[in-house]
């Protein structure tokens, strides 16, 4: 694994090092807050450590703004501001890269599975179908992700757990039936695909997970 060598900007160091400019071409367009990103979390993207912040305080940069950059700087701003602490702001911006299989993108979707917005759940859901086909973009794509960060998919696992342990569980009596089961599921496909053996679930046997919560 390569170490950080760019920039040490939080926003910046979000991305593999081939990305350096475009990401500050982004970051040029972002508004100032007065709250840094926070609760950086760091996984391994082709090879690389990055650094993606936990949450973005900052305002969205006006329309006109972002539509002047180029294509792949928009994708990056998308996935910057899908932390962002608004998570209707997440989701907003979660929408126009979920479909993306690009290795910068993902780590931004599964920290999103690994989180509480039932209404996010169901978008990852919905886009990444494919996960579950061996060789499609998204299967090998994940699949790598996750073959390559197995301790933080294992911490996003047991977060899946415990948000429906602690908010969903009137709504979904099984674990099986709630969405972000699902959503492990095609993640745990992707990476058995990718591994060559099957992904360990640490998802529930049954509805009883005392101490998830």
């Amino acid at each position: 694994m390569q170490p950080l060598s760019h920039s040490s900007n939080p926003l910046i160091t979000a991305f593999p090092a081939e990305l350096a400019s475009d990401a500050e071409a982004v970051l040029a367009v972002i508004p100032d807050s007065r709250l840094q990103p926070h609760a950086s979390f760091s996984v391994v993207v082709e090879g690389q450590q990055v650094l993606v912040p936990g949450r973005l305080c900052n305002d969205e940069p006006p329309t006109d703004v972002v539509a002047s950059l180029s294509s792949r700087q928009r994708q990056l701003l998308h996935c910057l501001y899908s932390r962002h602490c608004d998570g209707v702001v997440r989701q907003r911006h979660l929408e126009e890269v979920v479909g993306s299989t690009d290795p910068w993108v993902v780590p931004f979707v599964v920290q999103l599975a690994g989180e509480y917005v039932l209404e996010i759940l169901v978008v990852i859901c919905d886009e990444l179908r494919d996960l579950a086909t061996p060789g499609t973009c998204g299967n090998l794509a994940y699949g790598q992700f996750i073959v390559d960060n197995p301790a933080y998919f294992a911490s996003i696992q047991r977060r899946v757990v415990s948000y429906w342990n602690c908010y969903y569980r009137g709504s979904y009596a099984s674990f099986r039936g709630y969405p972000g089961c699902t959503l492990l599921d095609l993640l745990r496909s992707a990476a058995s695909d990718r591994a060559g053996h099957s992904w360990p679930s640490l998802a529930p046997a049954a509805t009883r997970v005392d101490g998830y919560c």
